[in-house]
């Protein structure tokens, strides 16, 4: 991966992310292979789907970030997902009911088509973008720490041993600005959007259990 345009931070970053996706991928082949009895059909923690639902969803993940990163490297913003989000939802419920042997090759394969995109593209591509299933940009430079997050969390959704206290403290530290950057946009009660800055504020009572150094 070469750079072009970006400080020394947004590099960082980024190979920090790629690295850790690696990783993370890693662990949850090893935890999969390692299962003598891994049952596609078995209830992920996620509502209304299944273990194959989740490993299906994490392969047609990784298959839209090459594309999108495929066609940047062209300077092409496409969407992630051809169909859109109908096309995403579709392919991940066809996908589910494969075997085990066949959504297991796919996982594997799919990861390592990102991987080597990642370090293939050139690095005018973290400046450009792609279009989420609503239109909005989808920036190249958050793929590698959407990838992590994709992992990293639902290997935690598969409900097979892997809990929020494994994940890697890198992990949380790159990941958790980013999920704040998306907390107003989650909040649609504006009594609750200001109970939480007064939280962070340390001017409220905030989640039980929780608590934040002197702002």
């Amino acid at each position: 991966m070469t750079e072009e345009g970006l400080t020394q931070t947004e590099i960082a970053d980024i190979r920090r992310a790629i690295s850790g996706s690696r990783e993370a991928t890693s662990r949850l082949l090893c935890a999969l292979g390692a299962l003598d009895d891994l049952d596609m059909s078995r209830t992920s923690l996620l509502p209304d789907w299944t273990v194959g639902h989740v490993l299906t969803h994490l392969a047609r993940n990784a298959d839209s970030f090459v594309r999108v990163l495929r066609s940047a490297s062209e300077d092409r913003p496409v969407p992630q997902y051809p169909g859109g989000a109908a096309g995403r939802n579709q392919d991940i419920e066809q996908g589910a009911r494969r075997p085990t042997k066949v959504i297991m090759a796919d996982l594997a394969d799919s990861a390592a088509r990102l991987d080597s995109t990642f370090d293939e593209v050139p690095g005018v591509v973290w400046q450009r973008h792609g279009l989420r299933s609503d239109g909005s940009a989808l920036f190249c430079r958050v793929l590698p720490v959407s990838r992590w997050r994709e992992v990293e969390v639902h290997h935690v959704d598969l409900g097979l041993g892997y809990g929020i206290s494994d994940w890697p403290a890198e992990f949380v530290s790159i990941d958790l600005p980013y999920a704040l950057e998306r907390v107003p946009g989650r909040l649609e009660d504006p009594a609750q959007r200001a109970a939480f800055l007064a939280w962070i504020y340390g001017r409220a009572i905030g989640p039980a259990g929780f608590a934040l150094r002197p702002f």
